[in-house]
């Protein structure tokens, strides 16, 4: 299949994963940016990717070998680069994690894995890696319990991947200290979702 039959204008990387279900702080979060940007673009659809729902496993140690002798000869129409191809050939991309042990649920982590498909979503040349995906853009939606850090690794981990992608441009937004202080959590999630409600009207 050629790689121009997986874009999408918009590609919505859920995972969002949480013990409250439909009433997932980080999924409100999301849900608020989708909703300006469905109003804004009456016309254009999404593709959601719900990474827990995948099935998608670890790499191994054999599959990695296949994966690599399948880039080696330049065939990346198998199930290996299935969700590589739909995000490297994504217009814009927004992910909605929350802010786990740092990062983000380890589901995400392994969704990561199969997207870093190299000679596909990006490259190396003399002068070190250069990224190859379409999206001229990548929002980052997540919420935590702690305040946001400067060793708060999540937001860090998806810029430097934007870049690795060679996507130019990067936002977030981050609802941080949900639990430290639980009365003031509306508040910052109401600023949060309106930040997330401009993105998406302009996204």
């Amino acid at each position: 299949m050629n790689r121009t039959d997986w874009s999408t204008k918009l590609l919505f990387i859920d995972s969002c994963i949480s013990p409250r279900g439909p009433a997932s702080r980080t999924y409100g979060l999301a849900r608020t940016f989708l909703d300006a940007w469905e109003e804004a673009h009456p016309e254009d659809a999404h593709t959601m990717v719900r990474v827990d729902k995948l099935g998608l496993e670890p790499f191994t140690e054999a599959m990695l070998h296949e994966r690599d002798a399948l880039a080696a000869a330049g065939d990346f129409s198998g199930p290996a680069f299935r969700m590589a191809r739909v995000f490297q050939q994504a217009e814009k991309i927004v992910v909605a994690a929350p802010f786990w042990d740092l990062t983000f649920p380890a589901a995400l982590r392994v969704y990561i894995e199969h997207i870093s498909a190299c000679g596909l979503c990006y490259h190396y040349e003399a002068d070190g890696c250069h990224g190859d995906c379409k999206a001229s853009r990548l929002l980052y939606l997540t919420t935590g319990g702690d305040f946001e850090k400067p060793e708060s690794l999540g937001v860090l981990y998806w810029k430097q991947l934007a870049a690795m992608f060679g996507i130019p441009r990067f936002d977030y937004v981050f609802a941080g200290g949900l639990d430290v202080d639980p009365s003031k959590a509306p508040e910052i999630l109401t600023e949060a979702r309106e930040k997330a409600r401009r993105f998406g009207r302009e996204f």
